[in-house]
């Protein structure tokens, strides 16, 4: 009997544009050339070819979804459905590219000067330019509002001390996008962005070693010590958590349909695999228990992606509630991290090894579960807008 594959049984195609499908089609491409026959070595090593930020750029792909300034001007389901690609590829490398595209460039593209729009977002669309966001700090991380990292004025400049830590893309960055409190009592109080050239003295960028996840990925700590900028470095238009949470939105939205893209690889690894492991003298898959678990698999991966463009089209018109996104990161990582372990089990003891893409996925899950958002602060983003209670203090 011919067989299809996982997102194909419901017959979505007809559901996309020929933009979207080309856009897509262009991305797969792309990972099966430059991802797909490198990314075990980089796993295994804890590095990544950081050449294929300019050959993202080549593509189109850093920024994609903003205007001008070199950016695509894609619509959000393009880009989404770049993102899944990206992912199906490695979380590590979508992560690269999120970061690049849904917090430096968007908090820049949204909040900042024009003069600070043409200085960095033509170089960082075309991949001459690597950025970071720094946001999180080692004792805030669900809480960004208790963040330390403090910004003062000190003449016509500014100076920032603290620390920022899980940045991505941190120790090979050009630029951060670097997020502190400013409180002095005067018109400059509030959360405020700054840009951040790398090489300003007192800032330093060690990277984060021994990790276990998102190894083909650059995480690092951000270090200020008495950094000192122009008037000119503030983002001009935020003065609230509101810019940073809007940015952090953004790139929620590409989780949401990346972490699908990490499912589908690992369940089309698992029905390739079943096919041809034999066992008790016939095919893995033609047993019950196998179908059943691989049916219940397809399922969940066909329902998050009918969330997940839902989700696209609401962008689109301009519509999307930062909420629904939660919706669709909750549900979307915590199954496509559930497809990944079952996945395991049909592949047994190969199922551990990186000649196959599955332990892999599940690891780099595991980030993707607890970054923009754990499952537990998602969860609460619903119950307050099912309640109008606030849990979160």
């Amino acid at each position: 009997m011919a067989t299809v594959r996982p997102l194909d049984l419901l017959k979505v195609d007809h559901l996309f544009s020929d933009e979207e499908r080309d856009i897509a089609a262009a991305v797969r491409e792309f990972v099966d050339e430059r991802v797909r026959p490198n990314v075990a070595d980089w796993f295994e090593e804890g590095t990544v070819d950081l050449g294929l930020m300019k050959d993202a750029g080549a593509l189109g792909l850093l920024g994609m979804h903003l205007e001008g300034y070199g950016c695509a001007g894609t619509n959000a389901v393009s880009y989404g459905l770049a993102c899944l690609e990206l992912e199906a590829g490695d979380s590590g490398v979508r992560s690269m590219v999120s970061v690049q595209g849904s917090l430096a460039m968007f908090a820049i593209w949204k909040f900042g000067s024009e003069e600070q729009k043409q200085a960095w977002l033509p170089r960082m669309a075309a991949g001459d330019a690597i950025g970071c966001f720094g946001l999180t700090e080692p004792d805030f991380g669900s809480n960004p509002a208790g963040m330390r990292t403090r910004a003062r004025r000190d003449g016509d400049e500014w100076v920032l001390d603290g620390t920022k830590m899980w940045i991505t893309n941190g120790s090979v960055a050009d630029v951060a996008v670097v997020w502190a409190r400013v409180a002095d009592g005067g018109d400059d109080d509030g959360i405020r962005g700054f840009v951040v050239p790398t090489d300003t003295e007192g800032f330093s960028a060690p990277k984060i070693g021994k990790k276990l996840s998102l190894r083909a990925s650059i995480t690092s700590e951000l270090v200020l010590e008495g950094v000192r900028l122009p008037a000119d470095a503030v983002l001009p238009e935020v003065k609230t958590l509101r810019g940073p949470l809007s940015c952090l939105s953004e790139a929620r939205f590409g989780i949401v349909w990346g972490a699908l893209g990490a499912a589908r690889d690992c369940l089309e690894t698992a029905i390739s695999y079943a096919a041809t492991r034999e066992i008790f003298d016939r095919p893995l898959a033609a047993f019950q228990l196998t179908q059943a678990k691989l049916a219940d698999m397809t399922l969940e991966l066909q329902k998050g992606f009918l969330l997940a463009l839902h989700l696209g089209r609401l962008k689109d018109a301009g519509q999307l509630d930062p909420r629904q996104v939660s919706l669709g990161k909750l549900n979307n990582v915590r199954e496509a991290l559930a497809i990944a372990r079952e996945c395991r089990t049909i592949l047994g003891a190969n199922g551990i090894t990186l000649e196959y893409p599955v332990i892999r996925h599940a690891a780099n899950l595991e980030s993707v579960l607890t970054y923009e958002g754990t499952t537990e602060v998602h969860q609460l983003v619903i119950g307050q807008a099912l309640t109008g209670e606030s849990a979160f203090s």
